[in-house]
């Protein structure tokens, strides 16, 4: 089967990135359905075609208008973060070129997913659509805004870095729901933050490790 070694390989260096980073994240392994799903969606159909061949390396691959696929272990931690159920309704912030959205898809009742570049967020809507992937609502505005018809949501994801927290998405989460963020300035440093809403509606903020994310494209 095509990139078969390199999936092999990309689960190993997921596994690899759990094992280092455990005492900063406390997680010794992930979700057996989480990995079960980074095995299944294929990566390489969400990359650049002169960059498929390197679709599974361990690191980041531009997607052009200066945005990013996140690396696998990255996809794989934030999404474990989320601790998503099947009925769970998602909004991811950065749909670049959909494949956390697919991955969400996979683990979640519902997703919506919003990107804010038009270019990125057109071709991302049609492969998703072709992919099969009927799950998925997407849309092209302002992610710091949020989706607020259809909050509350139960996880929310923001692939981007915000200089804080946007108070809208915060808002959005619902009781007992968990939003993974990361929060820093471009080219400074920038921490992947959890945070949790209990039923009562409290938060509680957890920094989890340091990362480097392209910066969230707000406003008009």
């Amino acid at each position: 089967m095509a990139f078969e070694r390199d999936r092999k390989q990309m689960m190993a260096d997921i596994e690899s990135g759990v094992a280092v980073t455990r005492t900063m994240t406390g997680r010794d392994h992930l979700n057996p359905r989480v990995m079960d799903v980074m095995r299944q969606v294929p990566r390489e159909d969400f990359v650049p075609a002169d960059l498929r061949h390197a679709a599974f390396r361990d690191g980041a691959l531009p997607v052009g208008h200066g945005q990013t696929i996140s690396q696998p272990y990255m996809v794989a931690l934030m999404t474990d973060l989320l601790e998503l159920t099947e009925d769970s309704v998602v909004l991811e912030i950065g749909t670049g070129t959909g494949y956390q959205a697919a991955i969400l898809s996979r683990l979640a009742r519902q997703v919506y997913t919003i990107e804010k570049i038009p270019a990125l967020a057109r071709a991302a809507q049609l492969r998703l659509s072709e992919m099969g992937y009927d799950n998925i609502e997407a849309r092209c505005s302002d992610g710091s805004l949020g989706w607020p018809e259809k909050a509350p949501f139960d996880g929310i994801v923001v692939t981007a870095a915000a200089a804080d927290v946007p108070p809208a998405l915060l808002e959005q989460l619902g009781p007992g729901g968990r939003m993974v963020i990361p929060i820093g300035l471009p080219y400074m440093h920038q921490e992947l933050i959890l945070i949790t809403r209990d039923q009562q509606g409290g938060t509680e903020r957890s920094n989890i490790l340091g990362v480097a994310f392209v910066p969230l494209v707000e406003g008009a």
